[in-house]
């Protein structure tokens, strides 16, 4: 008896341990997080004007801005959720839902997970390949969009299954007492349960694409512009253009590299300003997500 009670005792002790231990390593994260982001908003807040935003990039410090690079990111990160959210999610529920469990799947499965850890470079030569010299579309924003989007596709696959998996099978087993179909059960109760998770992979992926420079650098994205793409809205009908697709671009992750390289310290504050924006141009992306996942849970039946 007293035995059980040392050994209660030593286990406790152990999970006091670890539970100081791992809240002493989360507070030094953050800590070390929270001082890189105060020195950032310290060097590169005195920059940000409504002139740096709509000012082309100059060869003097004080008068670059980042009117190219944000419309750029902007429009590559348009193409890159438009192209990868519905074939993530999609892929994620068929692998999941439909898929029968054999050695092919498996296969499939292990090849997802192993392409989510492969070097971005890897997806820009093969983006240089397929899309530059094969299909021939040039170096372009749909070019640098559809890059990235390869880029995040497993990451969108991988937390869609998991986000799906965590569903209890009851919910399940209940539709289909019901009568309910296999899509009607995906469409009306999977989907909604697991909308939270899903757009967590999904805000995730495109938070881990709109920071990337290698995969844009090596499909043809230029360092230097003075000029923005063509407008997507005309005065002809049908008042829609997609030519903007098809011209060339730059992104902020580049602008910053490029800037950085400079000796002048002036280009190093606008290069503080600009992962300013990057940042709460990702602020907004999470707050988007939250927004679309608390209208979509408040629509669930309990």
């Amino acid at each position: 008896m007293e035995d059980i009670k040392k050994r209660i005792s030593i286990s406790k002790y152990r999970d006091h341990i670890f539970a100081i231990v791992g809240l002493l390593s989360s507070f030094v994260g953050l800590v070390l997080l929270f001082t890189l982001f105060v020195d950032l908003f310290i060097d590169g807040s005195p920059r940000l004007s409504y002139k740096f935003f709509t000012s082309f990039p100059s060869r003097f410090p004080e008068e670059a801005g980042i009117l190219s690079a944000w419309v750029g990111t902007t429009l590559v990160m348009v193409v890159t959720a438009i192209s990868v959210v519905p074939l993530g999610v999609a892929a994620g529920i068929y692998l999941e839902e439909y898929a029968r469990k054999n050695w092919f799947t498996n296969i499939i499965e292990i090849n997802i997970a192993n392409l989510a850890g492969v070097p971005s470079i890897t997806y820009g030569l093969l983006a240089l390949g397929l899309f530059v010299y094969f299909f021939r579309l040039g170096e372009s924003i749909l070019t640098g969009g559809l890059a990235l989007a390869l880029l995040i596709l497993p990451i969108v696959i991988m937390a869609t299954r998991e986000a799906i998996r965590a569903i209890p099978n009851s919910i399940r087993e209940a539709s289909y007492a019901l009568g309910s179909t296999k899509w009607q059960t995906v469409q009306w109760h999977i989907i909604p349960y697991s909308i939270g998770g899903i757009l967590t992979g999904i805000i995730i992926g495109l938070s881990r694409a709109i920071g990337e420079t290698a995969p844009l650098i090596t499909v043809g994205a230029l360092t230097f512009i003075a000029f923005l793409p063509s407008s997507p809205i005309t005065s002809d009908f049908p008042f829609l253009s997609f030519k903007w697709l098809f011209d060339p671009f730059t992104v902020m992750p580049i602008q910053v590299f490029n800037w950085v390289s400079r000796p002048q310290a002036g280009f190093h504050v606008n290069a503080a300003a600009t992962g300013i924006v990057l940042l709460i141009m990702t602020l907004i992306m999470n707050a988007i997500a939250i927004y679309i996942r608390y209208k979509a849970r408040k629509k669930i039946k309990w």
